[in-house]
This record gives C-alpha cells, sequence and structure tokens, in this order.
C-alpha cells in the first residue's frame, strides 16, 4: 500500500511512529457508484490519532521505564534499537498480508482488530513487569515484551491509511490527507498530555498504558461501526509470494533506480537521526542534563522534584511542538499543491531550522526550561517536511518516466524510503547508548543533539 499521488495532487503523506514504521497512503482507485461521505471516511481515520498517541507516549518512555525496572543507562538506551528493527521488516510485511487477505471481513479490519489485541496483551505484559515479576525478572521479562509490543503497533497502525484509501474516492484524497495530518498532531499533544498526569509517568505506566490501549479500542470500535469493505477474491492463477517477499522486493526496486532515489534516501536516513534525538530522548534531556532531576530519587528529595519539572517542561514543549506541527504541515501542503517553490526550496530550510534547535539544545541551553522548550518546538520542522517531501518528488519522478514509457516502481521505492528512516533511528540509539557506556546519563544526552546536530547539516 505504498503510493504516492501524481503532479496534480497532494503527494502521499506518510504516518510516523516512534516505532520506526513510516506508513504510507495508496492512492484511492476511485471506485465507481456509491462515493462514502467524508464525515465518515474522517470517522474511519480517527484509529490514527489513537495509534499517535501511542507512539507519542511509548517513545520517550520506554528508555526510563527500563531503568526504573533497574536496567543500566546504556542498554535501557539499546532496548530501543526494537522499534527500527522491527518496523523494518513489520511494516512490509503486514502491508502485504492486509493487501492479499480475503477474509469475509474485508482486507483490513481482520489485520487491524488482530493488531488490537495483541497489542493489548503485550502492553499489559510490558507494563505490569514490575507486578508480576520482582527485582532482575522483572527486567528480563520487560525488555524481549517491548520488542513484542512494538511487533504488535506496527500491525495495529499499518492498515488504518490504506482502508481509508480503499473507500476514498479521487477527489476526497487531499481533504484525507489533511484529516490524517490533523489526527497524527492532535495525538501527539493528548500523548505529551498524557504525561503530565504523573511527576513520573513511568512509575505509573500499567494505569497509563490501560487508558491508551481503552483509546485505542474506541477509536477502532467506531472505525468498525462505520467501515464496510468487499472481500478480496483471490485469482486462483495468481502466484503465491512469502512472508519475506515484500522486503526482497524493495532491495530489488533499489536496482535500475534514478540516482534521486540514492539521494533522497540518504536524506532521509540523516534527517531521522536528528529527529530520533528529540523524539525518544528529547524527554531524558529534559529531566536528567536540563533540569538535572533524578527519577530514582526519593520522594521528596530535590532530584525528584527536578525530575517532575522536567517532565512537566518536556510534556508542555511536546504539546506547543504539536501546534507547529499542524501548522507547519498545512502550510506545507499548501506549498506544495500551489507549487509556488520548489520541494527541495521547501526542505531544506525545514531541515535547517532543526539542526540549529539540535545545536542550540546540545550547547546553548543550559539549564534554562524555557529554552530547552523552544528547541523541542522548533525541532518539528525537518519531520514535518520528511513526512511529505521525499515522497513527492519520487512520485512526481516516476509519474514523469511512466509517461516516457518507463516501468516504475513507486511504491517498492517508497517502502525504500521508509527503510531509511529506520537506518536513521537505529544508527541515533547505537551512538547513544555506546556514549553512555563511558559518560553519565546527563552528560550523554547532549551528545547526541551534537549528532542530530552534524547529521540534519549534512541532510540539508
Amino acid at each position: 500500500h505504498f503510493c504516492g499521488a501524481d503532479q496534480h495532487n497532494l503527494p502521499a503523506l506518510p504516518l510516523p511512529s516512534m516505532g520506526g514504521e513510516v506508513a504510507v497512503a495508496s492512492k484511492a482507485k476511485g471506485a465507481p457508484g456509491a462515493v462514502w461521505p467524508l464525515w465518515k471516511l474522517i470517522l474511519i481515520a480517527l484509529p490514527q490519532l489513537g495509534v499517535q498517541v501511542l507512539w507519542c507516549f511509548i517513545g520517550p518512555n520506554s528508555a526510563p521505564y527500563m531503568l526504573h525496572l533497574g536496567m543500566g543507562h546504556a542498554l535501557a538506551t539499546l532496548n530501543n534499537v526494537a522499534g527500527p528493527i522491527t518496523g523494518f521488516f513489520t511494516g512490509p510485511i503486514v502491508g502485504a498480508t492486509s493487501d492479499s487477505c480475503t477474509s469475509k471481513y474485508g482486507r483490513r479490519r481482520p489485520v487491524i482488530l488482530s493488531g488490537l489485541i495483541a497489542t493489548w496483551v503485550a502492553g499489559m505484559l510490558f507494563a505490569s513487569a514490575e507486578h508480576i515479576f520482582s527485582g532482575d525478572a522483572a527486567v528480563f521479562f520487560a525488555a524481549p515484551m517491548y520488542w513484542i509490543m512494538d511487533v504488535t503497533i506496527n500491525i495495529l497502525q499499518t492498515p488504518h491509511r490504506a482502508l481509508v484509501a480503499d473507500l476514498a474516492s479521487d477527489e476526497q484524497q487531499v481533504p484525507m490527507q489533511v484529516v490524517f495530518v490533523f489526527f497524527m498532531a492532535v495525538g501527539n499533544f493528548l500523548g505529551f498530555s498524557i504525561m503530565q498526569i504523573y511527576d513520573v509517568p513511568v512509575e505509573h505506566m500499567l494505569e497509563l498504558m490501560v487508558g491508551i490501549c481503552l483509546l485505542n479500542t474506541l477509536c477502532i470500535g467506531i472505525q468498525f461501526l462505520v467501515a464496510r469493505e468487499k472481500p478480496l477474491q483471490r485469482d486462483a492463477d495468481a502466484p503465491r509470494e512469502s512472508v519475506c517477499s515484500p522486503v526482497i522486493n524493495v532491495v530489488r526496486a533499489v536496482r535500475g533506480s534514478p540516482r534521486l532515489l540514492y539521494h533522497l534516501a540518504a536524506v532521509q536516513c540523516f534527517v531521522w537521526i536528528g529527529n530520533t534525538a528529540w523524539n525518544i530522548y528529547g524527554g531524558q534531556w529534559f529531566t536528567a542534563s536540563v533540569f538535572q532531576g533524578d527519577q530514582n530519587a526519593p520522594e521528596g528529595s530535590e532530584e525528584k522534584i527536578a525530575y517532575g519539572e522536567g517532565n512537566a517542561a518536556f510534556a508542555h514543549g511536546g504539546q506547543a511542538r504539536s501546534v507547529l506541527q499542524l501548522l507547519s504541515a498545512l502550510a506545507i501542503i499548501t506549498l506544495l499543491l500551489r507549487r509556488w517553490l520548489r520541494p527541495r526550496l521547501v526542505y531544506a530550510p525545514c531541515i535547517f531550522i532543526g539542526g540549529i534547535a539540535s545545536l542550540l539544545a546540545a550547547f546553548a541551553v543550559g539549564h534554562s526550561g524555557a529554552f530547552a522548550m523552544v528547541c523541542m518546538t522548533l525541532s518539528v520542522m525537518p519531520e514535518t517536511g520528511s513526512f511529505a517531501i521525499p515522497f513527492g518528488l519520487v512520485a512526481t519522478l516516476n509519474k514523469r518516466a511512466e509517461e516516457e514509457g518507463k516501468q516504475v516502481s513507486t511504491a517498492l521505492q517508497m517502502a525504500l524510503l521508509n527503510c531509511c528512516v529506520t537506518v536513521g533511528q537505529q544508527i541515533c540509539t547505537t551512538i547513544l547508548a555506546a556514549i553512555e557506556g563511558s559518560l553519565s546519563l546527563e552528560a550523554a544526552l547532549p551528545c547526541v543533539f551534537i549528532l542530530a546536530a552534524v547529521a540534519q547539516t549534512i541532510a540539508g
């Protein structure tokens, strides 16, 4: 379901996740006959809000939760490679499985329901590790369960946008892209708001996870009440593919691809090194480096109070970041539709703004909470640009090639760009884990913003 739009339509906007998978909508095949009302399509898209809340919450709190259970700093950081690695494989495989599902209930909903049930099971086991086990056993149980939970969330989220694309007409594609951008920003805002309920969210992981899973269940329940799918009829003569075929096809798509694709792939990788520094480690930077707090300090101590203040500042910065994300995404959509500027002239400034924010975070913020919130807000610009512009460029390039009679692989090339996102996430996490092996958490976290600034400067 990775597909782009032509020059006269809005480029397909991928949906972000903390776990490394970025789902790109396929353009709907304008089915003749009944056209779905826009309000129904909006309700069908609603579950993306719940998934975004889940990623927004679990991303920055995964390492602190492992620290809370007793894992060391470096290992807690290294465990975050779960998202990029599982997303690299799970997304294409789940997408292909959803595309070929022949259930009488449709192609997408059986996969979504399976993902929801699996996320409930994995999420509850992960969040209740300290209640089921004690001591090191809780860590040994929670660490692999985090990997499993990342897989289940990718299963849950992958078919949502494809379901909307299946049902929407050609004329409804642009409005629905805006709807997804809106839900993405609102989901992030809610995710950061949830972090303000408790001073130390990881001490209440179970109750917060129950609430987030209930939200996802409600959104999917509404989706299922509205959506109706036609079962897929499999061609008896069609060859069957293995479960690894989607990943293999991505590799094959690289052969003979235009040079621009390699350029964009490198840009995506560098951009997401920087994005990961903020998305996954921004919360720890606020609490440990800016406010010098300690989540494991005794209750009532200065370090514990400082940790709560840092978490609150991080949440407020995240809310402001979500608002800017919505406004900037709508501005980019407008620029792309009106074609007032070339895409690269829109994307490069977004990347450089993020690089400057990371540079300031590393060298200028110090212990100023207000300055840190400003930097965090501005850091969203490269992420927003990366959700639309590279995919739109590939779509436009392949449209021209198709008009010239050349064979194109738009969907697989976009899947390749998604894989580069996960590579950037893995690089950032692995380097930070190595740094934490020799430096304290407070000293190591600013280093990751130096890495982010360098990476995004190269990308710009």
